[in-house]
């Protein structure tokens, strides 16, 4: 078995593709496009969805976007806490994690907390893109 793809409900597709690729370097595997129709009604267990769909990624990691426009996504509590059951986070390495932090503090990226060292092997931080959804930034520690 190995990893394929984390799929994400997003209120604007646009915006997080450009939060996604702009903080993360990720790309654009596809363009943009509209998804409806039985497959879908039946693989998501929901009456006639519609939307826009994207799937971009870097590295070991895609994520595929989606922007329902029906059924009505609802509201999503922006500050939903991880103990909630179901998605809590997805996780990324980055090289330099305080230059990630700040660059993205400065753009208005909002994190629970400054970079912190685990254990004296891996630093990392929560921050959540803009729709709420959090993700972890981790670095591993080089051996002194």
């Amino acid at each position: 078995m190995r990893h394929h793809h984390v799929a994400i409900s997003v209120a604007d597709l646009d915006r997080s593709i450009d939060f996604y690729c702009t903080h993360f370097g990720m790309q654009k595997l596809c363009e943009p496009f509209p998804f409806s129709g039985e497959w879908y009604a039946r693989i998501m267990a929901l009456d006639d969805p519609q939307g826009r769909m994207v799937v971009i990624g870097t590295g070991n990691i895609a994520l595929e976007l989606f922007e329902f426009h029906n059924p009505d996504q609802g509201e999503q509590d922006p500050d939903r806490p991880v103990s909630k059951r179901g998605f809590t986070h997805f996780g990324v390495d980055v090289d330099d994690i305080h230059e990630a932090y700040d660059r993205m503090s400065a753009a208005g990226v909002q994190f629970h907390c400054p970079v912190q060292v685990h254990n004296g092997l891996i630093l990392a931080t929560y921050g959540r893109d803009p729709d709420g959804n959090v993700f972890e930034m981790t670095q591993q520690v080089q051996p002194a």
